[in-house]
C-alpha cells in the first residue's frame, strides 16, 4: 500500500502524514528546534514546543504552527511549555503535561544541547559537566519519562538530535564530542531494550546549519564546508525536520536503533 503523504509548499518535498500524533520537541524555540517542530506541524501534528529561556520565541513559534493551520497547510495546534533540562524532575514534569494536554504523547524529539568550545587543556570537571547535563542527561531522563507514557499509546517514537561530531572530533569540541557521541549510543541500546514495547528510538546527526549571521560570524568555515560538501550548501533546520518526521511516521516502522547522518556528504569526504 502506498504511504498516505501531505501536500506542502513547492519547495519542500511532500511529508507523511502525522494527524492524530502528539509530538514533544525539546530545544524548540529556536534553531534547528524550531525547524522540527514546523515540520512536523505541516505533517499534521500537534506540537508541545519546549523552551527553557527563549519564552517570546517559543509562543511566537506556537502562533505561526497555528497560522498553519489556519491555511490548510498542515497541523494547526500546539503548546509552549517551559523547563529546564539539567533537573531530572524537570523532565518529568514536561513530558507529563505535554502528555495531558491532548492525553496521549506519539512522539519525542530530544533536540535541547548546547555547543560551548574549550581547549582540553584548562577543562574543569564542571565544564565538562555543563555539557554533559544538558547533551547527555536530559536525554536520559525525557526519554524514561516518555516510555511509560508511549508505551501506554501502544508505542510510538524517539528521536535524539546528535550531530557527526559524534564521530569526527573537531578542536576545542571534546566535550560536545563525547556528549553527542554518548546521545548516539544511548539511542542504540534504548532501542534494544524499548524494542519490545513499540517504541523505536534512532539518533539523526546534523552537520552544519546555517543560522542567521553564521556566514559574517565564521565566513572561512562556511566556505570550507560548501567546498566540502558534494551538495554545495549548508543544511536548513527544515532539512533536520524532515529526517525527524520521517524517523516518527509509518514509513520508518522497521527502523531502530539507527543514526541518520543529515549532512549534505561531507561524511563521504576522504580524510586523507
Amino acid at each position: 500500500m502506498a504511504a498516505v503523504t501531505r501536500p506542502v509548499a513547492s519547495s519542500h518535498p511532500q511529508l507523511p502524514d502525522l494527524s492524530g500524533q502528539v509530538v514533544l520537541v525539546t530545544g524548540a524555540s529556536g534553531g534547528i528546534g524550531r525547524g522540527i517542530a514546523l515540520r512536523f506541524a505541516a505533517a499534521g501534528a500537534d506540537v508541545v514546543v519546549h523552551y527553557r529561556s527563549g519564552a517570546a520565541a517559543a509562543r511566537a513559534l506556537v502562533e505561526e504552527i497555528e497560522q498553519i493551520g489556519e491555511l490548510g497547510q498542515g497541523g494547526g495546534s500546539a503548546l509552549a511549555l517551559r523547563a529546564d533540562l539539567a533537573v531530572e524532575e524537570e523532565c518529568h514534569r514536561l513530558v507529563a503535561e505535554a502528555a495531558a494536554w491532548r492525553g496521549r504523547l506519539t512522539a519525542l524529539v530530544n533536540n535541547a544541547g548546547v555547543q560551548p568550545t574549550q581547549e582540553l587543556a584548562g577543562m574543569s570537571l564542571a565544564d565538562w559537566r555543563a555539557v554533559a547535563d544538558p547533551n547527555v542527561h536530559s536525554v536520559f531522563a525525557c526519554t524514561q519519562a516518555a516510555v511509560p507514557v508511549l508505551r501506554e499509546a501502544g508505542g510510538g517514537s524517539v528521536t535524539h538530535v546528535a550531530s557527526i561530531e559524534a564521530e569526527r572530533p573537531a578542536p576545542r569540541h571534546a566535550h560536545y564530542c563525547a556528549s553527542k557521541a554518548a546521545v548516539v549510543m544511548h539511542a542504540r541500546a534504548a532501542a534494544l531494550e524499548y524494542g519490545p514495547y513499540g517504541i523505536r528510538v534512532n539518533s539523526v546527526s546534523p552537520g552544519l546549519i546555517a543560522r542567521p549571521g553564521l556566514a559574517e560570524d565564521w565566513p572561512e568555515g562556511v566556505a570550507r564546508w560548501q567546498r566540502a560538501a558534494p551538495t554545495g550548501r549548508l543544511g536548513r533546520p527544515e532539512d533536520i525536520g524532515d529526517a525527524c518526521v520521517f524517523l516518527a511516521s509509518p514509513m520508518a516502522s522497521w527502523i531502530t536503533g539507527h543514526d541518520l547522518v543529515v549532512d549534505g556528504g561531507v561524511s563521504a569526504r576522504p580524510t586523507w
